[in-house]
């Protein structure tokens, strides 16, 4: 049944494979592997059965016949485990493409690269013209002594840094903030693991592309038989937090906020503009994640967006919303709006956040389900009583959303370049100030 179905889907997920600059060989090796599969077991079985039936014929035989039977049941055995290695062989290769298949695309995202991204909206001016000179975030960092970069370089390698005094502060302030203003809307806050099972960090889609070098720390060890992982952000453990759950469509939507570190193995191009802090290995971030019906995955969507919005504005930060495009989605996301902020330092946009409706991608991978309503409705409310064949009829698969609330090191970065001042001292935005000793309304 399940090939009939993929054979007549198959060329709508290869289309949107292409759509979003995927290789489209896995959905051809999926159809292919799938066949495969269901020859041998159906040939494990009709091995299982013939097996059944010589062990029947040794407990029957006579001593004379039974040598005969014990060696076929031998024969037998080994060709069973032959067939089950190639079973367990294909099953691996298996789960290997179909993790390399996609979510699918919203029909109003737009196609191409992130070239084609859709501005949706602009909010404050861009800080191109002063009075003064601008300074870019590494060059304010040096003359007040906030980041540095030098020593972490010998300690740690590239793309490594010291926060030192008011930037220690200053990341300590926008952690708070962001979880506070999470907490306000809603969002029960949680402190998550930095390390997880590399196969839930798959799970939520953050396995490498085909010929594609891992962004993904890897921290097994030889005495484990257990892949592990760093996190690239915190939505891998709070989607973790929701694994193997079956939630009562009226306890939905889930709402949790997040801090963690996070680590990403990516080199980037190495050019002026990703300089300082822009693209680094280890950062502090906190992140939002929801768990909801299909039915509220969409309105989510806008609720996560709002609250980043409103969080950047009360920061006085120039910034705009994109719609973006297929070939920038990644493996999860369905839909993704992208947040930049204009950094006077390079004179340019930066990425600071992102919001994606992952729909039910990560909850088929990560088993997070929901039991509808109508289930109380129509057959009671003593749901533990009755037998699963008559409850999964109410059961689906839940949505899962997630946005960054404060990825630490590009807001330092806006920060710092949008409120410089002519005195070379740096604004501070008063949401912050609380969390700051003395509550200093400029670092100088």
């Amino acid at each position: 049944m399940f090939s009939i179905l993929l054979h007549h889907i198959r060329p709508a997920i290869a289309s949107n494979l292409a759509l979003r600059n995927y290789d489209t060989e896995p959905i051809h090796r999926v159809e292919k592997l799938y066949k495969q599969r269901t020859a041998l077991e159906l040939q494990t079985e009709q091995l299982r059965i013939d097996r059944n039936a010589i062990q029947q014929k040794i407990r029957e035989s006579s001593a004379s016949d039974r040598e005969h039977y014990v060696q076929e049941a031998k024969e037998h055995k080994e060709q069973l485990r032959k067939v089950e290695m190639q079973l367990a062989a294909i099953d691996n290769e298996l789960l290997e493409q179909a993790l390399q298949i996609p979510n699918e695309t919203h029909v109003d995202a737009p196609h191409g690269s992130e070239i084609n991204a859709r501005v949706i909206k602009t909010i404050g001016e861009p800080l191109q013209q002063t009075t003064f000179p601008l300074e870019d975030h590494v060059s304010i960092a040096q003359r007040l002594d906030l980041i540095d970069f030098e020593q972490a370089s010998l300690i740690s390698g590239s793309k490594f840094y010291y926060l030192k005094g008011n930037a220690a502060w200053l990341e300590w302030a926008l952690i708070q903030y962001a979880m506070q203003k999470a907490a306000s809307r809603g969002f029960e806050p949680v402190l998550t693991p930095d390390v997880v099972r590399t196969s839930i960090a798959y799970g939520c889609g953050f396995q490498p592309r085909k010929k594609e070098a891992s962004q993904i720390y890897d921290v097994s060890t030889p005495s484990s038989n257990t892949q592990m992982c760093l996190i690239g952000t915190a939505e891998i453990p709070l989607a973790g937090l929701m694994a193997k759950k079956m939630f009562k469509e009226d306890t939905l939507p889930k709402r949790v906020v997040g801090f963690s570190h996070a680590f990403r193995a990516e080199a980037g191009h190495g050019s002026a503009e990703e300089r300082g802090l822009y693209r680094v290995h280890q950062f502090s971030k906190v992140e939002l994640f929801t768990v909801t019906t299909p039915e509220q995955s969409e309105a989510m969507l806008e609720e996560l967006r709002d609250l980043q919005e409103d969080m950047f504005r009360e920061l006085g930060l120039c910034f705009r919303v994109l719609d973006m495009p297929t070939e920038e989605l990644g493996a999860s996301a369905y839909r993704k709006y992208d947040i930049e902020a204009w950094m006077p330092g390079k004179n340019g946009w930066g990425e600071i956040s992102s919001t994606s409706n992952c729909t039910d991608y990560q909850s088929r991978r990560l088993d997070i389900r929901y039991l509808s309503k109508e289930f109380k409705e129509q057959v009671g409310p003593k749901d533990i009583r009755v037998p699963w064949h008559v409850k999964e009829k109410w059961v689906d698969y839940c949505h899962t959303l997630n946005g960054t609330a404060m990825a630490v090191p590009r807001v330092i970065i806006a920060l710092l370049e949008t409120h410089q001042r002519p005195d070379g001292t740096i604004h501070v935005p008063s949401p912050l100030r609380k969390w700051i000793p003395g509550e200093p309304s400029v670092f100088q």
